[in-house]
Formats: structure tokens, sequence, C-alpha cells
């Protein structure tokens, strides 16, 4: 596949993980070393800033900073949950690119981020104006389908799993048979990060928190929870509970919404999970009861992160580029493979966009303990090796030194457009 020359541009979307940044690190160390692309821009805030033409010169950054996004939390870029609403944005975000003679585009998001660059890869075709266009997975949440998981999810497991045998330490001094103790953590419509926390576990201590762990994909009875609550606190001195934000009933319909309003993408905005189940722990069975909301600390702890999920997160980044200069390949999104040996090692992959977009990936039925609030040792084992290995985050004067990238402003040459 011949090399197209030109120039290309990388944007974030959807939340932030501990660990986007590294692939963002991994696009622009790789197209570095590619003659063919003479400018390697930033959008700032995802596609809005294509819409807008907020760009930055990634190029022109030290070394010592993107070798630094390893370590600095957050969207370096900035980024957003705004979605193409109508074909006027498709039509103006190739417009942008032909422009500025962008012929790669790699965008860093969840499933839905996937969906909008599946439309503009179709759109760029259809008009026959060559682009590559590859997405690369990012989300806490290990819902993107065709990915064994996700750059963000071992980072996560990671600090909820070391949260809770904190807390616990906290909750055996406290309690005498009668304290429960509620973490609430993020997981819409699929529970791989409250799973994440059976990993506090020690296999040596089977009665260790978390004592019960609630799920989406299991629905909620109040009446089996405050049975699951009572047999705990028989036989514990204190009860750990991990319930995923977006628990629904037998109907389908979420336990605790936060508001009724919605975002871009139509979701409702959940919370108040822990504090619903707090509500029926005291005012059913009589018992103290707390409950602790991380949000969005547990997407933003690189002093916690995993070093694996650090290097595969660098790794789809560097495979996507790989992937469209070398390959030609457009209209994909990099995987993550399990190498088949016995000793654990990250692959990359390809797939279709479309094969990804707006999908969910829940939680395979038989990694649940037929108990509902419990995972067994298949899930043990797939969670296991996400999260190894420590990050080194350098500090300055006793707290965490990140950086920001600072790239110069790419001059605007469209009219502005009304988003």
């Amino acid at each position: 596949m011949a090399e197209l020359e030109g120039n290309c541009i990388v944007g974030q979307s959807g939340g932030p993980t501990a660990v986007i940044n590294a692939s963002l690190a991994g696009v622009v160390e790789e197209a570095l070393n590619h003659e063919c692309i003479e400018e390697i821009y930033g959008s700032l805030n995802g596609v809005v800033g294509i819409l807008n033409e907020d760009f930055i010169d990634l190029a022109s950054e030290s070394q010592q900073t993107i070798r630094g996004l390893r370590h600095t939390p957050g969207a370096a870029l900035g980024t957003c949950r705004f979605q193409f609403k109508k074909h006027a944005d498709y039509e103006r975000a190739l417009q942008v690119f032909q422009t500025h003679n962008i012929r790669y585009f790699f965008y860093i998001g969840d499933n839905e981020s996937m969906a909008t660059a599946d439309k503009l890869n179709a759109l760029a075709q259809e008009s026959g104006y060559e682009l590559r266009v590859i997405g690369i997975p990012k989300t806490v949440d290990n819902d993107i389908a065709a990915t064994d998981h996700c750059p963000g999810y071992g980072s996560v497991i990671k600090h909820v799993a070391t949260v809770v045998r904190e807390m616990a330490c906290d909750n055996d001094s406290i309690g005498q048979g009668d304290y429960v103790s509620i973490l609430e953590v993020m997981g819409r419509n699929a529970g791989w990060i409250a799973a994440g926390a059976a990993l506090a576990k020690r296999r040596d201590h089977p009665h260790d928190p978390p004592h019960l762990i609630y799920l989406p994909e299991v629905p909620f009875s109040s009446e089996r929870f405050l049975d699951d609550v009572k047999r705990a606190l028989s036989r514990e001195r204190f009860c750990m509970i991990v319930a995923s934000e977006g628990l629904v009933d037998s109907d389908g319909n979420y336990v605790a919404l936060g508001s009724t309003s919605t975002d871009a993408f139509g979701h409702v905005q959940l919370g108040g999970t822990g504090e619903f189940l707090r509500s029926l722990v005291e005012s059913r069975l009589g018992v103290s009861a707390r409950s602790c909301k991380l949000g969005i600390s547990q997407r933003s702890a690189i002093h916690c992160a995993s070093k694996a999920d650090v290097e595969e997160a660098y790794l789809v980044g560097q495979a996507a580029v790989l992937a469209a200069v070398e390959k030609g390949e457009s209209g994909k999104m990099v995987t993550l493979l399990r190498g088949e040996s016995d000793f654990y090692k990250a692959e990359t992959g390809l797939v279709n966009l479309a094969d990804v977009s707006e999908k969910t990936k829940a939680i395979p039925a038989d990694w649940i303990n037929d108990d509902g609030v419990s995972m067994n040792y298949p899930f043990v084992k797939y969670a296991q090796p996400l999260i190894a290995g420590e990050v080194n985050v350098p500090f300055e004067n006793g707290l965490p030194n990140f950086v920001r990238v600072r790239g110069g402003k790419i001059d605007k040459l469209l009219q502005a457009y009304e988003l």
C-alpha cells in the first residue's frame, strides 16, 4: 500500500481515563517516524474542534511533554460529548480536512465516538477524498465490543480494588456485626468496574470484602438485597458493598437517577445508587450505614494506575498510526487481543468501526456466581493481569507533577461554523 502524504489529526472524546493521554503519546511519537505525515495536529475538544478548526501543532511539543503524557490524567487536548447531529456536520468536517490537507484521522474514544468516525470515513469514501480513519478505544467502563479489554479499565479497577482494601481496614475497626459500607462506582449499562472490586479479595481469605457486588447485568431486588446484607452481617464484623451506578430492576428501570436531564448522546444522568442502598439498609434493617461515591476520582487516579494499562494505551495509539500509514487501513478500530501463551501478553488487531459503534459488551453471565453478588475465577483470571505494575509518577514539592500541551494554534482558513 502506497504511503499517503499529508497531515494527520488526533482527537479525544468522551469521559477521560487515567491513561487516555498515553494513547495520544503513542500517536504523536509514532507519527513523527513517518515522513509522509507532514504535520501533526491536535483537535481541541474532539470533533467540536474539527468543526471549529481549533487545532494545535503537536509536533512542536517538547519530547519531555509528550513523554509526560503517559503519567498525566485527563484529556490533554480537551474532550467532548458532542455528537454530529446532521449531515452538514459531517460535510463540514470533511471540508475542514480537505482545506488543511488532513489525510489521517485518529479518534480516541468510546463506542459512540467510533460511530462518528465510521460515518465520517464513509462520507470521505463517497466523496472520493483519500482519508484514513482509525479509531482508538478508550473507556473505563470496558464495554466496547470486539476488543478483549479497553485501555482505561485496568487502572480504574486497580484503583477501586485498592479503595476497597483501604476502606475495609477502616470498616473492620468500626463494625461489630452492625455496620454497612457502600461504595458506588461508575458503570451505566455494564458492571465491569464493580466486578473489578473482586480483585481486592485474597485467595486464602474468602471472607475478604467486598462481601456483595451489584451489577447492571443482574436485575436488582430490594428484598433480595436486604436478605444479602443480613446474611453478611450474621457472619462478618461489617458488610462492604460495591454497586454500579446503573443498577436496574426486573423491568429495566434504573433504581436511582441523578436527574431527568440527558447528555448529547441521550444518556440520562445517573447518580445516587449508593445513597438509595444506604437508605434501604438504615430504614429496613436499623443498622448504621454509610455510602461513598468515587465519582470522577476513579477515572483520574493516575497515582494508582496500572503500568500494564499505560503500556497498552500507548500501544493502541502507536498501532493506529502503523495501521493507517503502513497497511493503508481505514474505517477500523484498534483492538487488544490476548496472546495464546500461558503468560499474559497483549497484542493488537483491527476491527471494522461498523462492528463496534453503539454496541455494549456486558459481562459474560458465567463469570458471575449463582448468588448474583460475587465474581468467579474466570473473571479474576481475565482481570488480574490488567492491573499489573505501578506507574512511576514524578512528584514535585510532595505532589504529582503533570504536563500540559501548549502547541501553537493553527490558523483557521474557513468561515466560522454554527454548531
